[in-house]
């Protein structure tokens, strides 16, 4: 097991560091989702095809480079559709190739989405309810009909992968977002930064990739890595702060309290980073280890993220609950980013049943 980073890890980092800090600060992710800034991430750095194989276009990476990026598209808070974009990739790699639509992600041509259960990806993308989403054989490809009430991505993606019953069983479809018998509504969402859909799908056209596969315990990590970047990004914003801002002629870092809560955080991080390096070299070293860590993560990954951006945005004070601060943006998306695959309880019954507690 190897939980340190490598040269080339850390030289993608440092890359995709500084591409984000140029392109995307903080002041222009209040703008939302630019898909200039998007095409030039995929363009230049080849983001959206880093896992996706060689032979298709991608880098071929594995989950270890896929979490340092993810820490650091979640550390910059990147609006729009990536982390949509990710899990549908892993999707497409855990079914037998598309060379067209694998060729399209890595390119960063496609954006795609993945259309998660209504619980969250815990059980896996397994069986939808009955009548929830059919797919149809029609030709050459499948007429897909359902509703989805909430998809990531769904406002900006252009095909949607989905799990649909069909004669034969549970098959995997891709989805034309931008063909005939798609309708597609923006929701309000409490992340102001990535936006959620609804889509209704009424004979829409599709093809089938392959039967459903179980990609749950891979989500879980991929949203880990994400998290752990919000963790870090809201633990040095108020630690700056603390060593700046003065209240009754004290910089308030030099209060007890103020030192103990971020003694508090730091280690929530460090934590977390040991959980999720562990996590991503599972899912590419260690298969037999991956449903354990995947629920290890989410069960403790999600809650600490979450906390550490709530007392990020207390130590702040009155201002941090002002619209004009950025703390309110990673409160936010360490919520949203919390119950996107099922609450922290979910996932901590998983690692119960895992460990026969």
């Amino acid at each position: 097991m190897k939980l340190v980073l490598d040269d080339d890890q850390r030289a993608l980092r440092d890359a995709v560091r500084s591409f984000l800090a140029a392109a995307s600060p903080l002041p222009k992710v209040r703008e939302g989702y630019d898909p200039g800034v998007y095409a030039r991430f995929n363009g230049e750095l080849g983001a959206s095809g880093l896992i996706v194989p060689e032979e298709h276009g991608g880098a071929g990476a594995g989950f270890a480079e896929l979490a340092v990026l993810l820490e650091e598209t979640g550390a910059a808070l990147l609006p729009g559709p990536f982390l949509a974009t990710v899990f549908a990739t892993i999707a497409l790699t855990r079914v037998p190739p598309d060379k067209e639509l694998l060729g399209g992600v890595a390119e960063g041509r496609t954006v795609a989405a993945l259309a998660l259960p209504p619980s969250g990806a815990v059980a896996a993308l397994a069986p939808p309810p009955s009548g929830a989403v059919a797919a149809r054989v029609r030709g050459e490809g499948v007429a897909v009909t359902g509703t989805l009430e909430r998809v990531l991505g769904g406002a900006e993606a252009s095909v949607l992968l989905v799990s649909a019953r069909a004669e034969d069983g549970v098959v995997m479809a891709a989805v034309d977002l931008t063909g005939p018998g798609v309708t597609r509504t923006p929701l309000e969402t409490l992340d102001l930064t990535r936006g959620q859909a609804g889509v209704t799908l009424d004979g829409a056209r599709g093809r089938v990739l392959g039967p459903a596969p179980d990609v749950a315990d891979l989500l879980c990590v991929a949203l880990a890595a994400e998290q752990l970047g919000v963790m870090r990004a809201a633990l040095d914003a108020i630690v700056a702060y603390a060593k700046v801002r003065v209240a009754f002629g004290r910089y308030i870092g030099s209060y007890q309290g103020v030192k103990h809560r971020l003694a508090d955080m730091h280690a929530k991080l460090e934590q977390a980073e040991s959980i999720v390096r562990y996590a991503a070299w599972a899912a590419d070293e260690a298969p037999d280890e991956l449903p354990g860590a995947a629920a290890l993560a989410q069960a403790y990954v999600g809650r600490a993220c979450f906390e550490v951006a709530r007392d990020h945005l207390l130590l702040h004070g009155g201002i941090g609950f002002t619209w004009e601060h950025d703390a309110h943006l990673y409160y936010k998306r360490a919520k949203a980013d919390e119950v996107l695959l099922g609450p922290p309880r979910v996932h901590r019954a998983r690692l119960a049943q895992l460990l026969e507690l």
